[in-house]
């Protein structure tokens, strides 16, 4: 009985390459992070705290939670991970894109709202019809907020300037 549950933990104990992965990224982040800090170090004048220790701080954090993961990826004690929804990631990836391409042509509110859309259908609002003209209503709200009241600069399409 004994050999069983070893076979059992041998594969339990496998070490999760996801995790190895993120580790290497958060690493190779933390490496950019560091590099990008070291000219910012000779900046600070009179006090030791300088426009580098944030940037130093989060590398230094991000290579504690690297190390971290390499653990418990040796361990193999990851959760097991839920399936990926490739689709609802492509709907939000499209999302972006078509905020980012509409943004100066369209304008803030058509353009978000084309994000809002698509971002809805990505979580199962199968309905564009509906979706599109919601977005943009909320959009128009936000885009009145910021850009009317609190004079921020947004970029105005043909509806922002149908009514401003």
């Amino acid at each position: 009985m004994s050999m069983g549950s070893d076979s059992s933990n041998s594969q339990k104990r496998r070490p999760d390459r996801a995790a190895l992965v993120i580790a290497a990224a958060l690493i190779a982040i933390a490496a950019v992070i560091f590099m990008d800090s070291t000219r910012l170090a000779g900046v600070s004048g009179y006090s030791p705290v300088g426009p580098a220790t944030v940037p130093y701080a989060i590398a230094f954090c991000l290579v504690g939670l690297a190390i971290w993961t390499v653990v418990e990826a040796l361990r193999g004690e990851f959760p097991k991970r839920d399936k990926q929804e490739t689709s609802a990631v492509i709907w939000v990836i499209a999302g972006l894109a078509g905020q980012m391409l509409l943004l100066k042509t369209a304008g803030f509110s058509i353009a978000t709202g084309i994000l809002f859309a698509f971002t809805a259908r990505a979580f199962g609002k199968r309905e564009l019809w509906y979706s599109i003209p919601v977005g943009i209503a909320i959009s128009f709200v936000v885009w009145v907020i910021f850009a009317q009241f609190l004079q921020l600069s947004l970029p105005a399409g043909p509806l922002e300037r149908l009514f401003f």
